[in-house]
């Protein structure tokens, strides 16, 4: 076929699909093959028989719990490199049947961007190449394409704009999308809020295939995407992102502590003095395993001003200037993920990963101090007998606190919350056996203890942190997510939020095209 005659095909198919909603999938997935290679180039779809399906589909995988023999693939990965093949591979899945996972090359704790716990034939749409992060150098923005990372974005803020930096997390590999579609909680948010907080704009493929900006999507749409889960409403393709005044140095400290020092004594302190609002521009936060505690400090000023700060709230700690790294925003940021001061900055632009190291995550909130008691009932019971369990302490307070949650974005874990917690548990060997069993069995005892001192009714977790434990969807004989079955995980992770979110999906996505075992369901009609 000549590039005349497919053009024109392709202008004939774009014109059919403007005025047609899903379609059942009755169509073969032939079609929907022949559909892209009509939209787009060739060498950018991978089918299973492609010779390099494997390495894509492994290039961003974090867990090879997803990536066994039982694993459900998808039919073919898109990789797409500009956003017409976004819109293409959103026309061509719903005129053909196929539903789309959209994976934006960072961490997914469950892999639901890249396989299906049900059988299922879906697409990969990957946005790893839609990676460009513009920044004009004194302007307090940028714009961020989906498949960026956060290593991404701090370097070239950090290079570009030095003075300004991005709120984000602590990994560099994650994926700026994901991050903020799930609220985005980080080092920095307790100083200038969350993830989804610091969004300006953004650019979204609907269910319908066109690009839509904040004015063109509406508020409610908007509101959804920072926080709510951006995969259940369209495709986001760009986000235009606020940037903040940082100080020319920063200090990192990192002090370990164990039982025998006293440890429960300090996160008694700790969670009752730190998370105050009145000190925004320090963060303290803590890893714990097996008879330790990680005090990791970020302060957005140097030693000597933090030092007189810590000395006068949190002496107990015993921190000294021969601890302090005072560095600037970006080689902190470098800093904190290698955890040394001698990989170059630009090794936040590495996006390997490793398939060694099999987990699975859980999380909590806390709104009222766990105490001494409960500290060290903790390590003795639970984390000194097993060192392959951790837990990680997120503080909030501060900026994440304040405001309407209603009104700013879906992430509603603020008012009152003194930290949130990820748990993980660690194992090696295969995805299931033994060890797994083990590691899950020793997880679920962790997870069951500190019941008693997380928030209730509903016990609240982190969407960025997804847990098929907590529930899944229940598709209806139309088709359709259940609203109900959704509300089983959705509160935990959005609260009084979900019914809203429901409401913007019902709108923008009714035929619940963008679907996953953990997406939005879209709000019965009454």
């Amino acid at each position: 076929m000549a590039d005349s005659e497919k053009m024109a095909l392709a202008l004939a198919i774009l014109c059919f699909l403007c005025g047609n909603a899903f379609l059942p999938s009755s169509a073969s997935s032939d079609s929907f093959l022949q559909c892209l290679s009509v939209m787009m180039p060739s060498q950018l779809v991978y089918q299973q028989s492609s010779s390099g399906f494997t390495s894509v589909l492994e290039s961003s995988v974090q867990n090879p719990k997803f990536l066994t023999n039982t694993t459900v693939r998808p039919l073919c990965i898109v990789t797409a490199s500009d956003v017409s093949h976004v819109q293409a591979a959103v026309r061509c899945g719903r005129w053909h049947g196929v539903r789309l996972r959209v994976r934006s090359g960072g961490h997914d704790y469950e892999g639901l961007s890249y396989r299906s716990v049900r059988p299922e034939v879906f697409a990969v749409l990957d946005l790893a190449r839609l990676c460009g992060v513009r920044v004009v150098p004194g302007e307090g923005s940028a714009w961020v394409d989906a498949g960026a990372t956060l290593g991404e974005l701090y370097y070239t803020v950090g290079t570009t704009n030095p003075g300004f930096l991005f709120p984000g997390g602590a990994c560099a590999t994650v994926g700026v999308s994901g991050f903020i579609s799930g609220g985005g909680i980080g080092l920095m948010m307790r100083k200038y809020g969350v993830g989804g907080d610091n969004v300006l704009d953004a650019r979204i493929v609907n269910a319908n295939g066109d690009v839509l900006d904040r004015a063109a999507m509406g508020e409610d749409l908007f509101w959804a995407i920072r926080g709510g889960g951006g995969e259940s409403f369209g495709v986001v393709v760009a986000w235009r992102l606020k940037l903040s005044r940082v100080p020319p140095t920063v200090t990192v400290v990192n002090n370990l502590r164990t039982m025998e020092q006293g440890v429960a004594d300090l996160l008694a302190k700790w969670e009752t003095t730190i998370l105050t609002p009145s000190l925004p521009d320090l963060t303290i936060r803590v890893v714990l395993q097996e008879r330790h505690a990680f005090f990791q400090t970020f302060y957005l000023g140097r030693c000597s001003d933090l030092l007189r700060t810590v000395r006068g709230v949190f002496p107990e700690l015993g921190m000294t200037a021969a601890d302090c790294n005072e560095m600037s925003w970006l080689r902190a940021m470098a800093f904190i993920y290698f955890g040394n001061t001698n990989t170059p900055v630009e090794g936040l632009l590495n996006r390997t990963n490793s398939l060694g190291t099999y987990f699975k995550s859980k999380s909590d909130y806390v709104r009222r101090a766990v105490g001494r008691a409960g500290w060290e009932s903790l390590f003795q019971q639970q984390l000194s007998r097993n060192g392959n369990m951790l837990m990680i302490l997120e503080p909030h307070g501060g900026a994440v606190g304040g405001g309407n949650t209603n009104a700013t974005t879906p992430y509603p874990h603020r008012r009152g919350v003194l930290f949130n917690i990820q748990y993980g548990s660690m194992w090696w060997g295969e995805a299931n056996g033994t060890a797994a069993a083990t590691a899950l069995w020793w997880l679920d005892g962790l997870y069951g203890f500190l019941g008693q001192y997380a928030t209730s009714n509903p016990r609240e977790a982190f969407a960025n942190y997804r847990d098929l434990d907590l529930g899944q969807n229940v598709v209806g004989r139309y088709g359709v997510s259940s609203y109900s079955s959704g509300r089983v995980w959705a509160e935990r992770y959005f609260m009084g939020n979900y019914r809203r979110l429901a409401a913007v999906k019902a709108v923008v996505d009714p035929s619940d095209y963008f679907r996953n075992e953990q997406s939005i369901p879209p709000l019965p009609k009454t």
